[in-house]
């Protein structure tokens, strides 16, 4: 089967196959070009998937990562970036053993076929030009003929004729065999012409064309054979990087074994471990003895039946309380105690008129608050843990964690100490290599001034003091620390002495035990010596100017609230008012109006909108 042969008369449409098959590679071409494009694109996006959940650096996102889980979840995006540069080795290897080498053989492919063609149409330029010089001498040889016909007839004519003189006759005569004779030449090269001409063309047909038309042919084979290998070299390199593609999804499984549920479950235990000794029983309170009340209404400073007064730290200033303001503690002692009303059926004010929104109830001495307040354990059970408290709420954080329970204070300031050490070795490096540069210097004096460093050693030196001394007094802080956590049997028996409500060292001896501050921070034991001793400087000077409670939100009133208790206070329905501590989960949400009008209001009579970003909000821990 020959395209020469076969196909001898179908040049043009073999020239318009041909250009169909250069069509159909470049076509090829451009689906492996979209086909990297799309590998690197899915690889880009890949990174940025794996980039955009790994930890950031000193960030407590990082501190997460020392759980089993959250390792084999940092491995997973670890495996995910290697996972898309096997993408990119895909791009990478299509674009340089296909698209390359394809783009190539094409220009030469487009060449060749042209040149095929060019020999072609050359071909039968050749052979139209000898028809058109065979077709010429045939119609000479058409025309000498007749012109020498009618040359022999007119000499016949004039020989027969008597009249014509004998001249004429012969002169007819001459021009007659003149013109046989060019009939005759005209004739020989008819006939050579036409012999030329059939050479030509036998050759045309059975030599130029059907070498011409293999060379096509051939072309167009190599074209067939050299897109089929593409094709496998398309899904070669594919299967080249399956082996690492499947290490890396078998990396993510090994991941996913190496979780640890233990091992996490232990490690929440050491972050989150206080130190401190569950509470022991507590003590049975006999009733049937009389109660040692204080029945003043006007003065917490002065006590009956011989009652001693209550001073702090030997220092008295007629303060209803050392350390807050007179309308935070009255805030404070007068906030409603029974729960609060559900909202009206109705949202028109006269629907409930007063009824279920604030039950009138006889009001309780101000002393008889104060005694509960003093005597509610889980209130306030020592100062120090009140300021370390309202420290929290504050945002600040103390130099030596003091606000933190006594285990993770130890880490904590465990952790302090390493930080310093390795800012002191850093700094001693530096110092030594400075001290080298000045002996290199102080030796060969070309390379530079040893002077110009005198300077930097002294930063140095004083930078590394610094932090000797910083290490020294977290040192002294973790030692403390250290040897003041108790064994458990000390814990216990701590535990076990409770407040007695019928003493008088409830506010001038501090709790031995685990008691929460108001906010949920944690106090540590301390001697009753040292808290007199920290009280009255302390407290008076920190707390005078205190200033009020920073709003956290806003809230609408849904409904019409007539707060009649103290503690409480009346709202309209659709006053917008400002809220400065959410609801605790007692039901009651404490607000504020005109910067001097503060109380508390039930949840279900308002809408709160809390602002995330307001100083104060969610402080408490």
């Amino acid at each position: 089967m020959s395209w020469g042969t076969e196909l001898w008369d179908q040049f043009d449409n073999l020239e318009k196959h041909t250009q169909w098959g250069i069509d159909i590679l470049e076509k090829y071409i451009k689906f492996v070009k979209e086909r990297t494009e799309i590998e690197l694109s899915y690889a880009k996006q890949l990174r940025n998937l794996s980039k955009k959940y790994q930890p950031k650096k000193n960030s407590k996102e990082e501190e997460e990562y020392k759980y089993t889980a959250c390792k084999a979840f940092l491995s997973t995006l670890n495996e995910m970036n290697d996972y898309a540069g096997q993408h990119e080795v895909i791009s990478e290897n299509m674009t340089s053993q296909i698209t390359v080498d394809l783009t190539r053989y094409v220009q030469e492919l487009k060449q060749e076929r042209k040149s095929n063609f060019h020999d072609g149409r050359k071909a039968q330029q050749h052979i139209e030009t000898c028809w058109k010089q065979l077709e010429s001498s045939k119609r000479r040889f058409e025309r000498d003929c007749k012109e020498a016909d009618r040359a022999q007839q007119y000499f016949e004519k004039m020989d027969a004729d008597i009249n014509v003189t004998k001249a004429d006759v012969e002169k007819a005569r001459q021009q007659a065999q003149i013109r046989q004779q060019m009939a005759e030449d005209s004739k020989a090269d008819y006939s050579l012409i036409l012999q030329r001409f059939n050479q030509e063309q036998w050759e045309y047909y059975h030599t130029h064309i059907p070498n011409i038309f293999q060379k096509i042919q051939e072309m167009e084979e190599r074209r067939i054979v050299r897109i089929g290998e593409s094709m496998k070299t398309y899904a070669e390199v594919d299967r080249q990087v399956i082996p690492i593609i499947g290490k890396c999804l078998d990396g993510i499984v090994k991941a996913a074994e190496s979780i640890d549920q233990k091992n996490d479950s232990q490690l929440v235990v050491e972050a989150y471990k206080s130190g401190f000794e569950p509470p022991g029983d507590i003590e049975f309170e006999d009733y049937t003895q009389p109660m040692k009340r204080t029945v003043s209404d006007n003065s917490l400073s002065s006590s009956k039946e011989g009652k001693p007064e209550l001073r702090f730290g030997g220092k008295s200033k007629g303060k209803l309380w050392p350390f807050i303001k007179k309308n935070k503690l009255m805030s404070l002692l007068t906030s409603p105690h029974q729960p609060p009303p559900p909202p009206p059926a109705s949202a028109s004010p006269s629907a409930v008129p007063n009824g279920p929104q604030s039950p009138k109830q006889p009001k309780e001495p101000l002393s008889h608050r104060f005694n509960e307040f003093m005597t509610s354990k889980p209130k306030i059970h020592c100062f120090r843990s009140l300021k370390r408290g309202l420290s929290l709420k504050l945002g600040v954080t103390p130099e030596d964690f003091s606000n933190f329970p006594p285990e993770q204070r130890r880490k904590k300031l465990q952790q302090k100490v390493d930080d310093l050490n390795r800012e002191i070795q850093k700094e001693t490096d530096q110092r030594d290599a400075i001290t080298k540069m000045k002996d290199v210097y102080l030796k060969n004096p070309q390379m530079g001034d040893p002077a110009s460093l005198d300077q930097k050693l002294t930063e140095v030196t004083q930078n590394i003091e610094k932090l000797r001394l910083e290490a020294q007094k977290f040192e002294a802080w973790l030692a403390e620390v250290e040897g003041r956590l108790p064994a458990r049997s000390e814990q216990a028996r701590r535990q076990s002495g409770l407040y007695d409500g019928q003493t008088h060292q409830t506010v001038t001896n501090c709790a031995q035990d685990r008691e929460s501050s108001p906010d949920g921070s944690y106090t540590e034991e301390q001697s009753q010596e040292s808290e007199h001793k920290a009280l009255a400087p302390d407290f008076d000077d920190e707390f005078d100017d205190e200033e009020p409670l920073p709003a956290i939100g806003t809230c609408k009133a849904l409904y019409t609230f007539e707060g009649q208790n103290e503690g409480t206070i009346s709202v309209v329905e659709g006053e917008t008012l400002s809220v400065i501590e959410e609801d605790k989960g007692d039901g009651w949400t404490r607000i504020r109006r005109n910067e001097d009008e503060e109380g508390y209001v039930p949840t279900s009579y308002v809408e709160v909108y809390l602002d995330k970003n307001a100083k104060g909000a969610k402080t408490y821990i």
